[in-house]
Formats: structure tokens, sequence, C-alpha cells
């Protein structure tokens, strides 16, 4: 009796601490309503939005019937952060997080997706691209509601293969809040525009 006393303590405690680790999947409203956060007012309505499943998997929540596509925050990830983008890096956004699934990390990522654009498995857009991302610390979110008090927005603006040379950007900002080129040159060249 005293063994089964003990087995049924320590499956307990496992599925306690096993629990524990599983982050907590917002309902499907609220996690609709904080991706929404970047979006611009006249985009929020018609945009596409993917969020997790009870799972933790990506799934789509909402269809959309405009350009922009927004993702929930991953649980899994510390802090909040929520991004709307041009359905055009829809493609390459996706590949992303599939990799990543993989267990791939950044570097590796970053050279596959690369390697698949060169070969012309992987379309990027031809034209640039915006994304809206919007983020901040967990203790001013508001689980309830979907809101996010510290939030803080930064821009992206996806231009493969972009240079300082063929945009006139410098590689670094040289002030709070200033446009500039990152990875310039390859397929994931983007202008930043940082928190002022």
């Amino acid at each position: 009796m005293k063994h089964l006393f003990l087995t049924a303590l320590a499956l307990s405690i496992f599925t306690a601490c096993a629990q524990k680790d599983k982050p907590e999947i917002m309902p499907k409203e609220i996690q609709i309503k904080t991706a929404l956060l970047p979006a611009p007012d006249d985009k929020k309505e018609g945009a596409m939005v993917y969020g997790y499943d009870e799972d933790g998997e990506v799934v789509v929540l909402r269809e959309g019937t405009n350009d922009l596509v927004c993702l929930a925050d991953n649980p899994y990830n510390d802090g909040i952060s929520v991004s709307c983008y041009f359905k055009e890096l829809d493609g390459f956004m996706h590949r992303g997080r599939e990799l990543r699934k993989e267990g791939k990390e950044t570097p590796e990522i970053r050279k596959i997706r690369g390697e698949e654009v060169a070969s012309g498995k992987l379309k990027m857009p031809k034209a640039p691209s915006m994304m809206y991302i919007f983020y901040g610390t967990e203790e001013t979110y508001d689980k309830t509601q979907g809101t996010l008090g510290d939030g803080q927005f930064r821009y992206v603006i996806y231009t493969p293969f972009a240079t300082a040379e063929s945009t006139g950007l410098p590689l670094k900002p040289h002030a709070k809040g200033m446009p500039w080129l990152m990875d310039p040159g390859t397929h994931r060249a983007h202008i930043m525009v940082g928190p002022n």
C-alpha cells in the first residue's frame, strides 16, 4: 500500500512539473486581439492571423481578406512580441517557422533559406515589403484584454539584396529611431526603424 501511495505521489509531482513547463496558451480571441496590436487600423479587420493551438502548434486562427498577415505571441518565448507583415513575405516567414520546429538554430535557418532563395525554391518579394512589430514585457500584458502596457513599435522593411550603395542608407543608426540597413546584399536585407 505504501508503495502505491509513493508511486501516485511521484506521478502527481511529475505531472505538476510537466504542466508547469508547458506554456499557457491564450484563448483564440485574445491571441487574435494581441496579434493585431501592431497592424494599422485600416488593416486590422481583414488581416489573416496565425496563432497557437492547445499543443503549441502554429495554426490559422482567422482567414484574411486583405494583404496583411499577423502572428500571435509565441508562448514559448520570454516577453510579448507580435508582428504583422505583407502577405508576400508569408512563404519566407513560414519556412523559418518550419526550420525552427525542426530544431535548426538561427545561423542554419539563414543559410538554408538563403540557398533556397538562390535556387528559386523560396520566393522573396520583388518590391520593398513591410513588417510591423510590437513588443514588451509580460508584466504589463493584460491576458484578459490582450493589451500590452509598455509596448513599443519596431518597423522592418524587407528589401532583398539592397545595399548601402543602392539605397543611400547607413549600415548602423547614428541617432535613435533613424532607419538603417541590416544584412545588406543578402536575401534578407531589410531596413530597420527602431523605437525612439
